[in-house]
């Protein structure tokens, strides 16, 4: 199982990079497990200043924006 971080506000590019997270990983057949990190210090603690920022398995993969469907396939496949 892949321990996967949104890290933002709860904003809608927040929300609809977890969703395309759940997506791409019922696609790939990888279970994951979400949480949503809202806590300014929490996040800057990642070193992102810009969100949403997606942190798989402790690494951060992603930050500012909404990433790519393919590139997020890719993180949740390595």
């Amino acid at each position: 199982m892949k321990l996967v971080k949104i890290l933002g506000s709860g904003c809608k590019r927040c929300i609809a990079a977890a969703e395309m997270v759940k997506t791409e990983a019922a696609k790939l057949g990888v279970q994951v497990s979400i949480e949503k990190v809202t806590d300014y210090a929490a996040i800057a603690g990642y070193g992102v200043v810009s969100t949403p920022g997606i942190v798989i398995d402790g690494k951060v993969v992603h930050a500012g924006g909404l990433p790519k469907a393919e590139d997020v396939a890719a993180w949740l496949s390595a």
